[in-house]
């Protein structure tokens, strides 16, 4: 199978300004992601999208290929990701280039491990679904089962729609939240679908230690602190 590896790094950050190459441990941020992807078999070429000079010689620096400049147009705050995804796809169209799926990886979740990749495109693979997305368990106590929405009345139901709330813990489904470190989507699925996901779903669960998902200074702080007990 032919897998595209798209990481996307737009220049406008604003709750951490320059956050895709901001030096962390003395390397730049798009060198946790950029390392692991160049590492993995599965993997038949890693780019970077990207509308920003600065963030092109970091990546080309760093040994990831950048064959074209993102248009501004799909770098803004609001710009969906599976545009981005697309136009690189219509892009290596253009060249009579082909892939059979796109790998997405995002700088802001850097602690992925070259087995955790792998393992995630193996995965998806075997199962041959339309799509695969890495996953968190969501902690009991926000359970889809027990939280609520407000009907029109002003009242409380159930978000699940049931009538009746699951009284013990142990009874509850086990839930999962997606957390933004991989997804691998088919690419027909992508183009004729215009959807990251399809109609089946398959998952991989991720490491809650190591993660973060930087988008505050906070969440920036919180990566310094991760890093320091991998080095240790």
């Amino acid at each position: 199978m032919k897998i595209l590896a798209i990481i996307p790094a737009r220049g406008g950050s604003k709750g951490v300004p320059g956050k895709n190459i901001k030096l962390l441990n003395d390397k730049p941020l798009l060198a946790y992601t950029s390392e692991i992807a160049l590492q993995s078999k599965f993997l038949t070429e890693v780019i970077v999208s990207t509308e920003d000079e600065q963030i092109i010689e970091v990546a080309k620096s760093l040994g990831i290929k950048v064959p074209f400049i993102r248009p501004i147009t799909l770098a803004q705050d609001n710009s969906p990701t599976i545009d981005v995804i697309i136009h690189a796809l219509r892009w290596y169209e253009s060249q009579n280039i082909f892939f059979d799926a796109v790998c997405l990886l995002q700088v802001t979740t850097p602690f992925r491990t070259l087995e955790f990749l792998d393992n995630a495109i193996k995965k998806f693979i075997e199962k041959d679904s339309d799509s695969l997305v890495s996953v968190q368990r969501v902690p009991h106590e926000y359970n889809p089962h027990w939280t609520f929405e407000v009907n029109k009345q002003g009242n409380l139901k159930i978000a699940t729609g049931e009538t009746e709330i699951i009284s013990r813990r142990q009874e509850l489904p086990i839930a999962y939240h997606r957390d933004g470190s991989i997804y691998i989507t088919k690419t027909k699925v992508l183009l004729e679908e215009h959807s990251l996901y399809g109609k089946n779903t398959t998952f991989i669960e991720s490491q809650s230690e190591f993660y973060v998902n930087i988008d505050t200074l906070e969440d920036w702080e919180k990566v310094l602190e991760i890093s320091k007990k991998i080095i240790n």
